[in-house]
């Protein structure tokens, strides 16, 4: 332990100066070898970007982990993530030997719930995978919503709000998913009734980029029976002239005065950059 009249060094490079080199202290924070990790068969995170996972890995290389991972002790010789699956893959990227970690005992049935309350509340879990958390905190670990609430100290509406998104088609689920779909489209789509609707309003969303508001109003029309015009809007000649010029996909909002914005949409970093330099030679 360090003085009182020391500085501690930052977690990260100084950050063996502060843990113990013993991995056996369970619930303490310690240095545990990589090659003895594996990771959770829990975990309701399935997908791992990977152009995310070298920049955290290449941040890891610079300033070392910030937050230890979580981990449950199964022997002496391995140990499951708890949390941090994703800092534990990319610090396999940047070829470290250990990793910091808060190391635990638990059972299955706790292990689970404490990965999943714990990705909830510190990782950056989008609306659907929430949702299914949700729905297994309640199923496998027998808990209440109100439960549940009481745990991640969420609302119940916040809880019955993700757990809604469940029962949209696996396309639209997708989307959201994927970052294509707000959460609040999401749930405008939940007052369409029938899956053809629900998808035929999906795609006037994806190509026309209706507002949420929109698709409320969509379905309040739809439900006294005077369905509106969702047909594909033509494209204006300044949208294929950029669209061309650049490459990527442009939107041009514009009312009957002449005030609009134009929207410029790229999927990689790499399409970022070469807009950025196509506006700087222009």
């Amino acid at each position: 332990m360090t003085s009182s009249n020391k500085k501690n060094p930052a977690l990260g490079r100084g950050l063996s100066a502060l843990l113990s080199d013993n991995p056996s202290t369970v619930g303490g924070t310690s240095l545990v070898s990589i090659a003895k990790i594996e990771p959770n068969p829990f975990n309701p995170r399935t997908d791992f970007d990977a152009e995310a996972l070298e920049e955290l890995a290449a941040s890891i290389k610079e300033l070392g982990i910030i937050q230890p991972l979580t981990l449950r002790k199964i022997n002496a010789d391995k140990y499951q993530i708890i949390s941090g699956e994703r800092r534990f893959r990319a610090s396999q990227i940047a070829g470290l030997k250990e990793v910091p970690a808060y190391v635990r005992v638990a059972n299955d049935q706790s292990m689970l719930e404490m990965a999943l309350v714990e990705n909830i509340q510190r990782e950056n879990l989008n609306a659907i995978e929430i949702g299914l958390s949700y729905q297994r905190l309640l199923d496998e670990c027998k808990m209440t919503q109100t439960e549940l609430g009481q745990k991640i100290a969420k609302s119940r509406s916040d809880i019955t709000n993700h757990l809604r998104l469940l029962k949209l088609p696996a396309r639209i689920q997708a989307n959201v998913r994927d970052g294509k779909l707000t959460m609040g489209h999401a749930r405008a789509l939940l007052s369409i009734e029938g899956e053809k609707q629900q998808l035929e309003v999906l795609n006037a969303i994806l190509e026309q980029g209706l507002s949420v508001r929109e698709v409320e109003q969509w379905s309040s029309k739809k439900s006294v029976g005077n369905k509106p015009n969702l047909a594909k809007k033509t494209t204006s000649p300044l949208e294929q002239q950029l669209k061309v010029q650049l490459g990527l996909s442009v939107k041009l909002q514009e009312d009957s005065k002449g005030k609009g914005k134009l929207i410029l949409s790229f999927k990689t970093t790499a399409q970022r950059d070469a807009l950025i330099a196509k506006l700087n030679a222009g």
